[in-house]
């Protein structure tokens, strides 16, 4: 059974301290809570309900909720590169600090946070390590928000490492083989997205990030004629690179000394 004491008022015992309940105690206040006449007063640990602010002196501070989090973009950033960070989520409070928090344990503090709204904020950042990151949001009153997920991979773009332009030229019939290859810091696949081969060639699949056009040609034309087309790169995280190749076909020629039999 709950018991219940109604008085008008309740004064210190001594100095000027009044505690309700101890350290460990929820003291549930219902009505109104007048603080006109108090100073100094902390309501950084209310835990739920509403102190009416103008019932209350200046010098009292409210906590605010704490900021959540939702998402980041972009969600891929180039090692050694400054790159923009938009943070969306909720009740940030300018201006927040923004921490990258690796799935190794370390940790890279935004260099500048520019605060939007309390429901987006834009850190720039620039990491060196490749690695994914966790996001932590922390406002100046010390409430914070880490994403459940490393949202950010910090990842090196793919590359080419085979020269761009012709990769040979070749004589009508012939049976040919050309690699290309590329590289990054994950496995790349390799595909044509633009432009023709030669008749009777194809691009196959990529193996150890190289990928082999091979066939035996079999094309109708008369004269050499140079295939343009362009290949491109695409590694693990969705990134991409693109280069431009060319093979040539050449007709057969037969000099007019020759003689069959």
């Amino acid at each position: 059974m709950t018991s219940q004491i109604k008085v008008d008022t309740i004064l210190p015992r001594s100095s000027n301290t009044l505690t309700l309940g101890d350290s460990n105690t929820t003291v549930a206040l219902t009505g109104t809570v007048d603080g006109s006449d108090l100073s100094n007063m902390n309501a950084s640990n209310l835990a739920s309900g509403t102190v009416p602010a103008a019932r209350l002196p200046a010098d009292v501070v409210l906590a605010t909720e704490a900021p959540t989090y939702s998402s980041i973009s972009p969600t891929l950033a180039l090692p050694n590169t400054a790159t923009n960070i938009t943070i969306t989520g909720t009740n940030f409070v300018s201006v927040p600090t923004v921490e990258l928090v690796a799935t190794t344990g370390a940790i890279v503090r935004a260099d500048t946070v520019t605060y939007s709204s309390a429901t987006s904020l834009v850190a720039s950042v620039n990491v060196a390590a490749l690695a994914s990151y966790y996001v932590r949001v922390e406002n100046n009153n010390g409430q914070s928000v880490r994403s459940t997920n490393a949202d950010l991979t910090v990842s090196t773009a793919p590359s080419f490492t085979t020269a761009a332009g012709s990769l040979g030229s070749f004589a009508k019939g012939a049976t040919i083989s050309v690699n290309v290859s590329g590289t990054s810091d994950s496995a790349i696949t390799i595909t044509k997205t633009a432009g023709t081969l030669p008749t009777g060639l194809s691009l196959g699949s990529t193996v150890s990030n190289t990928a082999t056009i091979s066939g035996t040609e079999s094309g109708t034309q008369g004269a050499a004629t140079t295939y343009n087309f362009t290949l491109t790169a695409t590694d693990a995280e969705s990134q991409t690179a693109t280069r431009d190749f060319s093979i040539t076909i050449s007709p057969v020629t037969i000099n007019k000394g020759m003689v069959f039999t």
